[in-house]
């Protein structure tokens, strides 16, 4: 009997311990948890290390740089690099370039296509399968082959040479990559009960009031994802601008293409011991001045932006 009860002891301690590491149906065991925390850990060190190597960098003067024993961390935190990359960015005027040329076509773009969204998702459009299919295979052309007919178009109008292009393709819902955004508006609206749009009609609410006072509300997560990329997009954009602008307005990354003839032509390059020479942390100062408002952004909306890709509905698949 004793002999008995110490086997099923030990078959339920065996259990325990498969069930503590190997984990159940329900219930991932501490192998499982170790793998996948090992994954998620190794993917945000490959994203997190650039950032972390180009910060380290540009905190550097010339005589770390050429120190093999400083890899990481600077014998002392040098702010010349950030001066220098600063004034050959031109960094205000290129800010307020960047801000005029990203905020207004995002916000155009963003309530556009949630018009074209809510039509399209609400209403029984004639051939509604073919223009969901259209607005993906649009996604597919890549931008370079309507660029021609754009340019020749707005130069017969007078408005090659001004900012009035990029905000004029954000209105009619044309800028960049916006068929993602009708199918993020569209999948929105399409989901949403309709018996909420028959009571606001059966209280004498017209269409246009009913999409103004009852479904942008209710879309508030897809307009801002919406408005988060279109706003990412434009801001990395220095193609499209750069060929409608033509000087009108240089936006950051603009600048950060021409860092290293504006830096040449601002800085003498014969003397390397003053630090007059190009070097790696200059440039590395310069694109982490590019990108900061981006990630000023996503440190203050963060939390709006998880949330609003979660009731969105937006996956990677």
């Amino acid at each position: 009997m004793q002999s008995v009860w110490k086997k099923s002891g030990s078959g339920r301690g065996k259990a325990k311990v498969r069930k503590l590491f190997l984990g159940n149906a329900d219930k991932r065991g501490l192998l499982g948890n170790l793998c996948v925390y090992g994954i998620l850990t190794g993917l945000g060190f490959v994203f997190i290390y650039p950032f972390i190597y180009m910060l380290s960098v540009s905190f550097m003067d010339t005589k770390d740089l050429v120190d093999s024993t400083v890899t990481w961390i600077p014998t002392w935190l040098s702010v010349e690099s950030f001066y220098r990359a600063v004034h050959t960015l031109d960094f205000s005027n290129a800010m307020m370039d960047s801000l005029k040329m990203s905020i207004l076509p995002a916000l155009l773009q963003s309530a556009s296509l949630a018009l074209a969204g809510y039509g399209l998702g609400r209403y029984p459009v004639p051939l509604k399968k073919l223009w969901v299919a259209l607005a993906v295979l649009v996604f597919l052309i890549p931008a370079q082959v309507t660029m021609i007919p754009r340019y020749l178009l707005f130069n017969s109008r007078g408005l090659i040479g001004t900012i009035w292009p990029t905000y004029f393709i954000s209105l009619f819902g044309q800028g960049i990559k916006s068929s993602v955004f009708l199918l993020v508006y569209f999948q929105f609206f399409s989901t949403y009960p309709k018996s909420l749009d028959e009571a606001a009609q059966i209280d004498g609410a017209g269409r246009l009031r009913i999409f103004c006072r009852i479904a942008m509300p209710m879309a508030i997560p897809a307009a801002i994802v919406c408005f988060l990329f279109s706003f990412v997009w434009i801001w990395n954009d220095t193609t499209q601008i750069a060929q409608y602008s033509t000087g009108a307005a240089t936006t950051l990354p603009m600048r950060l293409q021409m860092f290293t003839d504006r830096f040449n032509k601002l800085y003498s390059s014969a003397s390397v011991s003053t630090g007059g020479a190009l070097n790696e942390s200059i440039r590395l100062a310069g694109t982490l001045l590019t990108i900061l408002p981006l990630m000023m952004i996503y440190l203050v909306l963060q939390k709006q932006f998880v949330e609003s890709i979660e009731r969105s509905g937006i996956t990677g698949e």
